[in-house]
């Protein structure tokens, strides 16, 4: 089965030697209501996955960013998050003022390497937080 590709960005404070991460916390679908995810989307029909995480963080939190390095997953398609979708991640630093959660999203919240487990995130998720935990310095 072939997955959904999705993009998402670890927006951390500096790409050289970061801090705190972004974290968002969703309000649909319901089932994933109130659980913590790294901002992003689908890749659209014809989109490289670096022009669909640049559209996405801007439909979804108002700004735009300067792309860093992907944090490479264990498998060929990157994370595999659910069973049906394969998501590949870069770390961005903000290019624009202060995101604010638009339609996908109510709260944001700065996390460091103490405070990353402090929040309910995505199952799927979970895998990537242990893998960025240690790069927090």
């Amino acid at each position: 089965m072939e997955r959904t590709h999705v993009v998402a960005a670890i927006i951390v404070d500096d790409l050289d030697t970061p801090t705190r991460v972004l974290g968002a916390r969703r309000v649909r679908p319901e089932r994933l209501a109130g659980r913590w995810e790294f901002p992003g989307g689908k890749v659209e029909p014809g989109e490289s996955s670096h022009a669909a995480l640049v559209r996405e963080l801007n439909e979804e939190l108002a700004v735009t960013v300067l792309v860093g390095d992907e944090l490479r997953g264990p498998h060929d398609d990157g994370w595999h998050v659910t069973d049906r979708h394969a998501m590949r991640l870069w770390f961005a630093v903000l290019t624009s003022p202060e995101p604010v959660p638009l339609t996908e999203h109510d709260e944001l919240r700065w996390l460091d390497a103490t405070t990353l487990g402090d929040v309910p995130w995505l199952d799927g998720d979970l895998e990537i937080v242990e893998a960025l935990r240690p790069m927090l310095g």
